[in-house]
């Protein structure tokens, strides 16, 4: 975030995010990629830093900050430093947003203090093995029984999925009515019949837990339903706003890094007598994209300050998931390209960015999904 959009609380917040990612993530950020997922102890200590649930209020264990800025600066600072095990985003900025729009204060007070502490691990299951952005395709049913729902059914690439402690589960609850049939259940670690299945093997993000999760006759209280049943489908598209503005803030974070990365590694290594960024095709390559993110820095950072407002359309956030993330995936090809042999070597930052970032154009709806939604908004 351009500088001109912080505070000195800001900047001190910001500060404090890099002394953790320095301190208690990356002298063990290599073991747990070797993992697969990260300890656990590193949610208990970003709960006791107060990075969880910011902007919950106090009274919900949370710090009450109302500043959509602070969630921004984490995100990017850890998009950066090329952290990604820690799924802390997917609470902060996927589960919790859930729970404070639509649970009762009873579940508020039973699920966030725990989630701001870092004991408790949320997920959000919306993907299926033949349904990702096509969430109207969902088939998990959850079939009400008396005080409680029956749940059948499988999710698949859940972050978070092997850690999670509840996960906000999208279901159809009436498989006859398509959308308006579908609603929101928090489904919770130790239930019966609700099983992880494997670790899933990724091109990138190895730190990062990616489950599939099994539900066979899940018995849920209705007192873990969000909200009101048959409005499943209008509450998730209450946040995937702001779910994809933090995608192409992790997007940008990720780029910028590499070309932070890229123009020190220009500066040192030489070629035929020179460093490399001496030479023309170096320097115009280097200059285009310093530009590119510029230029996508600054609409990223009007959106930014669109949510503190909470004024950000669906449709900008799906011009700044598209536009950061396809950015972000053209700069760090560009930054592999000019490190050379080198960066294919994942013992180079560029090379897991790249490896990292390729996901960031499919979730949180795919690119093309994004491009429809804005065109939808130009009366075709």
């Amino acid at each position: 975030m351009q500088d001109k959009f912080m505070t000195e609380e800001h900047v001190m917040f910001r500060n404090a995010v890099r002394e953790f990612i320095k301190r208690d993530i990356q002298p063990h950020h290599e073991q747990w990629e070797k993992d697969g997922l990260v300890s656990r102890d590193v949610w208990l200590k970003a709960g006791e830093n107060g990075f969880l649930c910011m902007d919950v209020p106090e009274e919900y264990g949370g710090l009450g900050v109302d500043d959509y800025r602070y969630l921004a600066i984490f995100s990017h600072e850890l998009a950066y430093a090329g952290i990604h095990g820690p799924g802390f985003g997917i609470t902060n900025e996927l589960v919790v947003p859930y729970i404070m729009a639509f649970a009762t204060d009873e579940q508020k007070q039973r699920w966030l203090p725990k989630l701001a502490t870092g004991e408790c691990i949320g997920a959000l299951a919306m993907t299926e093995p033949n349904a990702g952005s096509d969430l109207q395709r969902a088939a998990t049913t959850a079939i009400l029984d008396g005080d409680h729902y029956v749940v059948n059914g499988q999710k698949t690439f859940i972050s978070n999925g092997i850690m999670a402690d509840l996960a906000i589960v999208y279901v159809k609850t009436d498989p006859n009515e398509g959308a308006r049939g579908t609603s929101l259940l928090v489904i919770e670690r130790g239930m019966e019949g609700f099983e992880r299945g494997r670790n899933l093997e990724k091109v990138g993000l190895h730190a990062q837990d990616t489950a599939e999760l099994y539900f066979r006759n899940v018995k849920v209280p209705i007192e873990n339903r969000l909200g009101d049943e048959g409005n499943g489908f209008k509450y998730l598209m209450h946040n995937l706003p702001q779910e994809r503005l933090s995608i192409a803030i992790g997007s940008m974070g990720q780029a910028e890094s590499a070309l932070d990365h890229t123009i020190k590694y220009c500066s040192e290594r030489t070629a035929f007598g020179r460093e490399i960024g001496k030479f023309q095709n170096a320097r115009f390559k280097l200059a285009e994209m310093k530009t590119e993110l510029q230029v996508g820095r600054v609409f990223l950072d009007h959106c930014i300050m669109l949510q503190c407002e909470e004024k950000l359309s669906a449709e900008e956030a799906a011009m700044a998931k598209w536009w950061c993330s396809d950015l972000g995936m053209r700069v760090i090809d560009e930054c592999v390209q000019l490190h050379g042999g080198y960066g294919y070597m994942t013992e180079y930052q560029v090379a897991k960015f790249f490896l990292d970032a390729r996901v960031n154009p499919i979730y949180g709806g795919t690119n093309e999904i994004m491009k429809e939604i804005i065109g939808r908004s130009l009366g075709f």
